[in-house]
């Protein structure tokens, strides 16, 4: 391991790379803290020209239930914190200081950049939507122009924004594709 004789990190100076993501650990639900304590500190010391960004990846989950649509985030990577930034003594010392981390990822804590491949693989943000109906749930058609009928969940889209249901009408079923923001799961009794 290179040393870090006598807790002097000054071999952190070679190392630099040019702006790169690094990961930072945090202690659990401080995430949020430390972004915004790390931008503020960025902001008052003009360090600007060596911490670039700062993210916590999130997925947002669109779940619908008819024409009521809730939002919510989820971290994907839970008590971590991705910082672009130059490693420098400088730059280490503020992030490590921050209150909530406990230090950057890498062998012996020695910050390692993660590759280009695995800052695509992360892709910052990812929308999915996500319904409040399964496939055999008993429907109500909400909207549309079969607004007033009631079927059955055949299927899901893959991406949850479509809805294949069976419908009854003048004795026969017949399958209806639609947007499933124009269904509403039928409480049971």
């Amino acid at each position: 391991m290179v040393g870090y004789s006598n807790g002097n990190m000054s071999d952190i100076n070679e190392m630099n790379l040019g702006p790169r993501w690094y990961v930072a650990h945090t202690y659990s639900g401080y995430e949020n803290k430390v972004k915004a304590n790390l931008e503020k500190i960025v902001e008052n010391r003009g360090l600007g020209h060596l911490i670039f960004d700062v993210q916590i990846p999130v997925d947002i989950v669109t779940e619908h239930n008819g024409n009521i649509s809730k939002r919510s985030e989820t971290k994907r990577f839970p008590s971590y914190v991705l910082i672009k930034m130059i490693m420098t003594d400088e730059s280490w010392h503020v992030v490590r200081n921050i209150s909530g981390v406990t230090g950057f990822v890498g062998p012996g804590s020695k910050p390692v950049p993660l590759t280009d491949e695995e800052v695509a693989a992360i892709n910052l943000e990812t929308h999915t939507e996500k319904v409040a109906i399964a496939v055999g749930d008993p429907i109500s058609i909400i909207d549309g122009p079969f607004v007033g009928f009631s079927g059955k969940v055949q299927e899901i889209s893959q991406d949850g924004t479509r809805a294949t249901v069976i419908i009854e009408t003048a004795g026969r079923e017949f399958p209806v594709i639609m947007e499933t923001k124009h269904v509403k799961k039928q409480q049971s009794v």
